[in-house]
């Protein structure tokens, strides 16, 4: 089949290279490159290194909506237009240019966490499930008819990190089964259900700042989405400090009344790999952290050189 591919970081990846293994991809659509680190130099895109190392062809039109932007896509004539996270709306004449339509990679078990941040606002809302939705593109957001979805369970250890890197391989395998599906004409799309939609807006940086009078598994909920970006951080005597990992204390109903905190923020202790903090409700046991400018350490390492027992985070 031809296909023509559009993606940007590093989630489209797996899908990217499952097209590759099966598939005849006729072009790739990439975001232009944009500053990025200290020096705020241009820096390509992952999927654009991955294009050129395979030398396939390679456009990065600031937008669809103009006939200079489209024209690549319209002279590499595909088939099906493959979408995981490319971050450009596509107007009509793009949804409407491809034979078989253009198809998304959606990491969320659809209606659920339409918009651009569904693996975040599912870890952060305590969804136990997750997953992949292969859907044929229209022009809403996430609104498209469902071909396929794979579930998959999310684990108290997932970060965003890692639960997205396992949707994303999952996404691609997902991929090409909806694909042999199209090709087929076996596979038809189904009208997503009005019940149960939820959003899933971008992330904002503000964020990531911890209220310490919230629960304490509402805040490990927030440390883990905001792992690898931004960061879940506080303060200590002034000076910001990263949360990278963290989990609650197991929450103990009979004492429910008296794991009310006044002191919230406060550092009981540090004991073994962790050190313990007050939150609203219940005690947060915070295992690595890291300083501005800093690399990311233990607690058990940091108490070493910063003493921690009495003082108090935000």
């Amino acid at each position: 089949m031809r296909v023509a591919f559009a993606g940007t970081p590093e989630f489209a990846l797996p899908a990217l290279a499952a097209l590759l293994a099966q598939h005849s991809i006729v072009g790739v659509l990439t975001q232009p490159d944009r500053p990025r680190g200290r020096g705020r130099r241009l820096a390509a895109s992952p999927v654009k290194i991955a294009a050129q190392s395979h030398q396939l062809p390679l456009a990065q039109p600031q937008t669809l909506r103009s006939a200079a932007g489209r024209a690549p896509l319209e002279a590499w004539r595909p088939q099906v237009l493959v979408v995981v996270a490319y971050g450009l709306i596509l107007p009509p004449e793009v949804l409407a240019l491809p034979p078989l339509g253009c198809i998304n990679i959606h990491a969320s078990l659809l209606p659920r966490w339409r918009g651009a941040a569904p693996v975040q606002r599912a870890i952060l809302a305590g969804d136990t499930e997750t997953g992949v939705t292969i859907m044929q593109m229209d022009s809403g957001l996430d609104t498209g008819p469902v071909l396929l979805q794979q579930r998959l369970a999310i684990s108290a250890s997932h970060t965003s990190g890692s639960l997205g890197d396992a949707l994303s391989t999952l996404g691609a395998a997902a991929l090409l089964e909806a694909l042999d599906g199209l090709a087929a004409g076996t596979l038809r799309a189904s009208p997503q259900p009005p019940e149960g939609v939820t959003y899933a807006p971008r992330i904002e940086k503000a964020e990531a700042r911890i209220d310490w009078s919230r629960d304490a598994l509402e805040i490990e909920r927030q440390i883990r989405a905001f792992n690898p970006w931004p960061v879940a951080e506080t303060v200590l005597d002034g000076e910001p400090l990263r949360i990278l990992a963290a989990e609650a204390e197991p929450a103990t109903p009979q004492l429910e009344n008296s794991d009310k905190s006044d002191d919230p923020g406060a550092i009981i202790g540090v004991q073994g790999d962790f050190m313990r903090v007050r939150c609203g409700r219940g005690c947060l046991r915070v295992t690595h952290v890291q300083r501005p400018g800093r690399r990311r350490v233990a607690v058990r390492d940091y108490s070493h050189s910063v003493a921690l027992t009495g003082r108090r985070l935000g």
